[in-house]
């Protein structure tokens, strides 16, 4: 079975300058070439559909892919860890070329008159993914004292005193009489 990231482009480097239109949807890792990683880690599951759009362009030596991809991603908040869902959308602009220089990071190449469109559209996705999602932008996390989810419920919790620093909290300012200060 041919995989839909491998797009044949003879005809485009035939016909330069030329373009034409990709759109597909595909699974992010079907040969499970990716180890999954840690639990607590934002990752795509192998099996997720990843939404393909893009325009190649031909020019002399090469191609140039812009557009869009798109995935779903699944991790753990941060702050209360609970599970997360969220989608990556990317925009991409990347060449391909017939023959890589050395030193050229920044392109992929064309082999056989194919590009495999796989390795940009993974790089692209796994660099998009968040480091340390949010379940939403107020969530108020986990006790560090008594674990409760400051989401669904409050706590009485007190820091502890660390005896280390506990000498400053008799420490006064001249003019200071209530533990605050005068300024504003």
């Amino acid at each position: 079975m041919s995989s839909p990231y491998l797009v044949p482009v003879a005809q485009l480097m035939r016909d330069v300058p030329s373009s034409t239109e990709v759109v597909f949807q595909a699974p992010f890792d079907a040969d499970h070439e990716f180890a999954p990683r840690g639990p607590a880690e934002t990752d795509v599951a192998p099996e997720a559909l990843v939404d393909v759009a893009l325009v190649l362009q031909s020019f002399s030596g090469g191609l140039r892919a812009k557009g869009r991809v798109a995935a779903p991603w699944f991790g753990v908040c941060r702050r209360c860890s609970i599970a997360v869902l969220g989608e990556a959308r990317v925009g991409v602009d990347e060449r391909f070329v017939d023959h890589l220089e050395p030193g050229d990071d920044e392109a992929y190449p064309i082999e056989n008159d194919f590009i495999d469109l796989a390795p940009m559209v993974r790089d692209a996705i796994l660099l998009e993914l968040p480091l340390a999602p949010l379940c939403r932008d107020d969530c108020r996390g986990l006790c560090p004292y008594c674990g409760i989810d400051r989401n669904e419920a409050s706590c009485d919790c007190v820091a502890p005193v660390d005896p280390r620093w506990a000498t400053l909290d008799g420490l006064r300012f001249a003019g200071e009489t209530s533990g605050e200060s005068d300024e504003a």
